[in-house]
Parts: C-alpha cells; structure tokens; sequence
C-alpha cells in the first residue's frame, strides 16, 4: 500500500439513505476494515455491513438480517477483537415498540456474521434499548482480553413522559452467553448514548452525558472487567447544543454524545483518558476535551481542540487513540469553509493532548440537506474514527456528495513523527 494522506473516497454506492455510520480495524491485519451504518438500500431502515481487505481500495457492501419479529434496525457500532473477531451492536425494532439491543458476531474477519443475538430486549413502550455500543478488550497487558462490553441507551416508559438511562453488559465467552446487565447510571438522570474505552491493565471507563435535570458528562470506572463500577465522577458541565443547530436551511438534529478512549501505548502518555463532547460554551459549537492523568486521576479543565473560527458549528465529535504511538485522533463534522455545507475534520495531537493539529478531509463541502427543497429532520447522530496502528487512521461520515446520503471514509497511513 502506498502512503497516503487525507484519501477521501466513497464506501457505499449511490441510492437510498445510508447514515450513522462505525468503522473497526483489524490490529494485526490492518488492510481489513469493516464498517457498519443504517442502511435503506432495500427500503426498510437494516444495518449495512462494509468490508475492505485492501485497507480501503474496495469495499464489499451486504445487509445484515434482522431477528424474527423486527422490521428495522438502527444505531449501529462494529468493534475488533483478536484475533479475527468483529461484533456489531445495533438496536431492532417492530415499529415504535420493543426496542431491542442485539450484537452480531463473526470469527472469521467478518467474511460471515452469526444471526442477530439478543443481548438488551425491549418490552412494549416500557423498555427501549436504543443508542448502542460496543468494544472487545484488545488491551496488551489487561487480564480481561477479550471481554466484550455492550452500553445502550435505555429509554422506559417512553409513551407516558418516561425517561432513559445507561446499561451495561458483559460477556467472557466470546459472546456465546451476557451476563445480567448493569444499570450504570441513576435513574433520576436522563442520559445520551454511553460510550466505552479499556486501558492498557483492562480498566473500564463508560463514559455518558445526562440531560435532566442538569447537563453533565460523567465517567464511571471498572477494574475488574466490568463486574462492578466504582461511582460516577463528573468531568465537567456540559452546555447543551441547539438541536438543530442555529444555521439558516439547517434542521437536523443534534443530540450531544460522550466520547473517550484511552492511551494503551508505552509512553509519556500512558494511561491517560481523553474525554470529548460538543459544548455551546463559546456560543457555538466547538469540540472540548478533558484529560485524565494517572498520576492525579483527576480530569482537567475543558479547552477547545478545533481552532476553528468563532461563530462555526462544530460538532459529532469522536476520539481514539493510538494503542501503538499514542496519537489522539478526533473526527468531527464543521461548517467553517462557508457557515451552511459540511466538511470532516480530524484533529490530531501527538503530545497527550496539549496541542492539536487540524485537518480538513473532505475535498469537496457537502449540503447535508442533500437534493432534498426542504431541510431534513435527521443526518444520523454519530460519525466514527478509529486508529490504524501505528500512525493512522481511517474516519467514517454521511456525505451528500453524490446529491443522496452516503458512507465516505478518509484514510491516512502517514506516521506523526
């Protein structure tokens, strides 16, 4: 493969909507990508499944089946595993009602993907198990390797003024059982998708941002690979988004989500946690991140990481790092070329956070409105980015540019000296 920066090309063909998309890479066979979205090339929203062996040249687009009983799917995030194992969660649904997490698995680099197992189910419009997550623990030295870690959102009570909380859920068999779910955040708080990361020795973070009755984001820890979780700290405040955001012609929603990932490299920067979210603290939409160092355990006060023009919106941010080199990357979508069409950022730090370089890696900006004479209510929640060790990374958005929505990606194998 040649060394390439910023290649920004088209993983799903033209057509129906394609949006929400995630993307995995295997670690020790790096050329093989897999990327999940929703998908309505037959009509009803399935989950899209992608598959590159040639670490993005081409890509193998298929659709994966829904449960009996289910008529859609959504909310889908893949994850890798050693040494040839993928799992993607996503949420099912027939119709309004019982919303249910389920996890797809394959063993064979994701050539074939097992029937949908049922790990969050959903009953009526008591439970909705919606905005999943999911990770395998692929740390070096963690005791813990392989676990798999699957989050939701669980929404209850959703047709009488209910509310939503995280859950958590943990196999150590590769998926063959899920042990009994863990309520992770309090059920006074309304909470937003909750995201997963593992350090090096197999700590859990699950990160999540509540919306009621105040605005935070929080982080509860594991040591023990998720059979019990120390209290919720909290990170910062979060000021909420505009949903949509204030910018004439726009009206998609924009709900504000947690990242975090964790530094596994040997390094300067080992153990520390990263923590990122949309904040409207300037007046705008910018991409704040806060540090947590081993040495203290304590998370630092929030900075911008864009630089991007005061008054822009920046948001759906996304963080991995490095588990080789240590490189923070974080995608995110921004309006700053022209104040209406989108274009995909990655910021990119190589001193545990205390500088970012930013990179614009669309080459053409996008209206996200694409052909359509009216602003739509929905581009999807969630973009993704994920480290190609060691030194890259390969991002993944929902693009306009071919006039539908579709999965673009953006690859660079350029080492960050």
């Amino acid at each position: 493969m040649i060394n390439m920066t910023n290649f920004n090309f088209q993983v799903t063909p033209s057509g129906n909507p394609k949006f929400e998309p995630s993307v995995a890479v295997n670690l020790l066979i790096p050329g093989i990508m897999l990327s999940v979205a929703v998908d309505e090339s037959s009509g009803p929203p399935l989950i899209g499944l992608y598959r590159s062996i040639d670490g993005g040249f081409s890509w193998v687009n298929s659709l994966l089946p829904l449960p009996v009983g289910f008529n859609g799917a959504e909310a889908p995030v893949v994850s890798y595993g050693f040494p040839n194992i993928f799992i993607v969660s996503a949420h099912v649904f027939p119709g309004e009602e019982f919303g249910t997490t389920v996890v797809y698995k394959s063993f064979d680099n994701g050539a074939t993907f097992s029937a949908p197992q049922i790990v969050g189910p959903g009953f009526g419009s008591y439970i909705n198990n919606d905005e999943t997550n999911c990770y395998i623990d692929t740390s070096q030295t963690s005791p813990y390797i392989g676990n798999m870690y699957v989050t939701y959102n669980r929404q209850f009570n959703v047709d009488n003024g209910g509310n939503s909380v995280a859950f958590f859920n943990r196999s150590k068999d590769n998926g063959t059982t899920w042990e009994q779910p863990v309520l992770i955040s309090s059920e006074a708080d309304r909470v937003e998708r909750p995201d997963i990361s593992v350090d090096l020795v197999g700590a859990v973070d699950i990160a999540y941002v509540t919306t009621s009755p105040s605005t935070n984001f929080i982080v509860r820890q594991s040591f023990d690979g998720g059979a019990t979780f120390a209290n919720g700290v909290v990170v910062s405040n979060v000021i909420p988004v505009p949903s949509p955001l204030p910018v004439v012609g726009w009206n998609f929603r924009v709900l504000t989500f947690a990242s975090i990932s964790t530094d596994r490299s040997v390094g300067p920067n080992t153990g520390a946690a990263y923590a990122i979210w949309q904040d409207y603290r300037l007046g705008y939409s910018d991409v704040f991140m806060s540090k947590r160092t081993p040495d203290t355990n304590n998370w630092s006060n929030p900075v911008s990481i864009t630089g991007a023009p005061a008054g822009s919106q920046n948001f759906f941010p996304v963080v991995d790092v490095d588990p080789l080199t240590g490189v923070v990357n974080v995608i995110y979508y921004s309006n700053q070329i022209n104040g209406f069409d989108l274009d995909v950022y990655v910021a990119r730090s190589i001193n545990g956070g205390a500088t970012f370089t930013n990179t614009r890696i669309t080459n053409v900006s996008f209206n996200p409105n694409a052909s359509s004479p009216t602003p739509v209510p929905l581009i999807g929640d969630y973009i993704d980015i994920v480290s190609v060790p060691p030194g890259g990374y390969i991002g993944v958005w929902m693009d306009t540019t071919p006039g539908t929505f579709c999965i673009f990606a953006g690859y660079s194998d350029v080492i960050i000296p």
